[in-house]
């Protein structure tokens, strides 16, 4: 059909698995498809072969037409039977006179030789034949298809003059060599003229007979093309089926097939439904059932989502699959996620513009050229969508709160402000005015009439010392998200060791490290939200530097010139810094310590179900129901005693102490850079903020300098190119590079606190896992 140029699409709907009595319907359907398409390509190839040789035989009698010349010399001393000959050359090798003595005939061989073969070809002729014969040739100005290779060829129409037949027998076989086509030579000017006759009116009938062909053909393909997106899919889940039954065991009568399968529980009645479908419409007479065995396996993890939370799945999964039952970060990651992102790239315009591009998307989500694009980049943003929509729709929020749209301040709600209040009469601002800067003191009254509602004030954006300040607002913002962050990710660490009972590392793990984290980085974050309460504008100049308070809390100082921040202080560090300490041994050698006193004489709580003890053994499908229970529950009690014994002799105290010295050191440390990674919230917000700057002072700015009567001509190129490069620049590659920051924040800093991400997908088997697109097979 693709030879043909017809258009195989793919169908509206995907046809279901043909049942096993309709397997051989289809069967019967392709092969007699099959034979008619074999049977016309075959004659159609016959057909063409036909036309090309003789094509190939039209070209060798036009241009041997041109060798053979009449010669009244020798027409008399020539064999009668050949009336036409080449003309002999004065410098031949062989007297022809003393030829004609010996009685040898005349004969001639014509065809064509392919032109690489050329030298070859007269190279044998002159040595196997001794120089009885004469080569005369030329080259074809067309160029004719080669019938092994398909490909057009250039090719050498020749004539061989020999005399005697065993010359010509050798002739013929060298011919045979080198795969010429030989055609038959005429021997008269008038069987030319007939031969060349016919073969026209042969050519022209094989052209009709071949272009009906092809139209028979393209009309049976035609009717095939409407069905065969309905075999292809039935036929590819046919092996599918039969791939995965492959994969099943025979029982003990080799009558049923046996499948151990990892199914969820609450699939389960859809399963046995199923099953019971399947027996009915099979006209099975044994139907299939299911039942649940235990396992000491770890099971695969399924996280069911939707088209709004698949997203966000994958960035999790591209971490690391959870394990099972595992705390999974993606619903937090649904809100962190962009909310990070957007402290990176806020900006109301940029937001805007980001969330209008992903709510297209959402609109045209059903669009099936959407689906099917061959577009790797195109299918990465469609699959992302909504992340891209959220991620837009937070930089709005964060815009406004930074007051930024394309590098402007927005002013809505009117500054808070006051310039006249500042100079109350006339003739001090008219001093004023003529200078650079004018100073506003918040400390006067009426200069600052309030709290601006939302955001930060639009005045900042005229302000010589904006770069300062909103540094200073941006830095502490973000070690307060970050120390927030990190915190909720220990904390979620709690839910994994209640569920799979592992009590001591609430108290030999999360504790320490929730105290280390907050009694250190924590109190940074205290300090910064008491210095903004308790100290005002009009101590400002007094106020304490946060971090040198942070440096002396490490190294148990004061500073006579930096005062306190509250009562107290310097005691109030010191008993944290001990806590702190103190936590770091409880860390190290806490859970070695538990696990060795455990494996070595301590109480095991193994042999015990549920605060009581199993006394008696039950039947065999007791024990059974109880396994199933217990394997829901990520427990298996039944053989807690053969468990424990082999988990006596795999105990090693090294390799365990080992592990945890590498984590507390790894946590510790961590906690000091992962606090430090966080500023780049800071950083690529400023990095983003002076971009958007600088893109509009030298475009845009430059563009609505110019004199109106020339700016209209400037004005609309100006734009273009402002346009262009905040989508590229601004978008793009800020966007990307906004993401990948996030990103790595949350894998590093966040998720490393709980998440292990060391399991395995769930991976059923379903047909939607499988390529059933013709179009996307094609473009593959």
């Amino acid at each position: 059909m693709r030879k043909s140029d017809i258009h195989v699409s793919d169908g509206v709907s995907l046809p279901a698995a043909p049942l096993p009595k309709h397997v051989l319907e289809i069967q019967e359907q392709l092969q007699k498809l099959e034979a008619e398409l074999r049977e016309v390509n075959k004659n159609k190839e016959k057909l063409r072969r036909n036309l090309l040789e003789l094509t190939e035989y039209t070209y060798m009698l036009r241009v041997t037409q041109n060798f053979v010349q009449r010669s009244t010399e020798h027409e008399t001393a020539a064999h009668s039977s050949y009336e036409e000959f080449p003309a002999l050359e004065k410098e031949s090798l062989m007297d022809y006179t003393c030829m004609q003595r010996l009685g040898a005939k005349l004969g001639f061989i014509s065809g064509l030789v392919h032109y690489a073969k050329l030298e070859s070809f007269e190279r044998m002729l002159w040595r196997v034949c001794k120089g009885y014969t004469i080569l005369t040739y030329q080259e074809l100005d067309e160029f004719i298809e080669d019938p092994e290779s398909k490909e057009p060829t250039k090719w050498v129409v020749f004539l061989v003059s020999y005399w005697g037949d065993q010359i010509g027998q050798k002739v013929k076989k060298i011919c045979d060599c080198f795969h010429c086509h030989v055609y038959p030579y005429p021997n008269s000017v008038e069987e030319r003229k007939n031969i060349m006759s016919g073969i026209n009116t042969r050519i022209q009938d094989l052209h009709t007979v071949i272009s009906q062909t092809e139209d028979y053909l393209k009309q049976v393909l035609f009717k095939a093309s409407e069905s065969i997106y309905k075999w292809v899919v039935q036929v590819k889940k046919m092996k599918a089926i039969y791939h995965i039954l492959n994969l099943c065991s025979f029982d003990v009568t080799n009558k049923c097939l046996i499948a151990e399968v990892w199914c969820p529980v609450d699939d389960l009645p859809s399963i046995r439904k199923g099953l019971e479908e399947g027996s009915r419409k099979s006209g099975a007479s044994i139907p299939s059932f299911i039942n649940r065995i235990p396992s000491s396996d770890t099971p695969p993890t399924l996280i069911r989502t939707n088209k709004f939370t698949a997203g966000f799945q994958n960035i999790v999964d591209a971490y690391g699959v959870g394990d099972y039952r595992e705390v999974n970060p993606a619903p937090y990651t649904i809100i962190t996620f962009p909310f990070l992102f957007a402290v990176m790239f806020g900006d109301f315009g940029h937001g805007f513009l980001m969330s209008l591009f992903a709510l297209l998307m959402v609109l045209y989500e059903t669009n099936p050229k959407l689906h099917r694009t061959q577009n790797e980049i195109v299918r990465m943003f469609f699959e992302g969508r909504y992340i891209i929509l959220l991620m837009g729709l937070f930089s709005i929020y964060t815009g406004l709160i930074y007051n930024d749209c394309f590098s402007k301040s927005v002013n809505i709600f009117g500054s808070s402000w006051n310039v006249s209040a500042m100079y109350p009469d006339g003739s001090s601002i008219k001093k004023h005015v003529n200078s650079t800067f004018l100073a506003l003191d918040p400390n006067v009254t009426g200069v600052l009439k309030g709290i601006y509602p939302f955001g930060i004030d639009p005045i900042w954006n005229l302000a010589t010392n904006r770069l300062t300040f909103l540094n200073s607002f941006k830095m502490k913002m973000s070690i307060i998200l970050g120390v927030s962050h990190m915190t909720f990710g220990v904390v979620l660490s709690v839910f994994n060791y209640l569920h799979f009972k592992k009590t001591f590392n609430i108290f030999l793990v999360f504790i320490p490290e929730f105290i280390f984290m907050v009694f250190i980085f924590g109190y940074l974050v205290f300090m910064i939200v008491y210095k903004w309460l308790a100290w005002s504008a009009e101590f400002s100049k007094d106020a304490p530097s946060v971090l040198l308070h942070f440096i002396h809390m490490f190294m148990f100082a004061t500073d006579k010139n930096n005062l306190p921040l509250y009562k107290s202080q310097f005691g109030i560090q010191v008993f944290l810094m001990v806590i702190v300490f103190l936590c770091v041994p409880v860390l190290l050698f806490g859970k070695p310590m538990y696990l060795y006193w455990q494996h070595h004489g301590g109480q095991t709580f193994a042999s015990y179900r549920k605060g009581y003890q199993l006394v008696r053994h039950g039947s065999e499908e007791e024990l059974s129901l109880l396994r199933s229970h217990d394997l829901e529950e990520g427990e298996d009690h039944t053989n807690s005693e053969s468990q424990h014994e082999q988990s006596k002799e795999t105990f090693d105290f090294a390799e365990i102490f080992m592990h945890q010295c590498i984590h507390t050191i790894e946590y510790c440390l961590g906690c000091v850079s992962n606090t430090a990674s966080y500023l780049r919230l800071w950083a690529l917000s400023l990095a983003h903020a002076q971009l958007s700057e600088v893109l509009w002072s030298m475009v845009m700015r430059m563009g609505l300098k110019v004199a109106p009567d020339v700016g209209v001509f400037l004005l609309m190129p100006a734009v273009a190119v402002f346009a262009t490069l905040t989508i590229f620049i601004l978008l793009v590659m800020e966007g990307i590079s906004a993401f990948l920051h996030a990103l790595r924040l949350h894998w590093v800093e966040f998720q490393k606190k709980f998440y292990s991400g060391d399991g395995y997908k769930f991976t059923p088997f379903s047909f939607h896992d499988m390529c059933l697109s013709l179009e996307r097979e094609h473009a593959l």
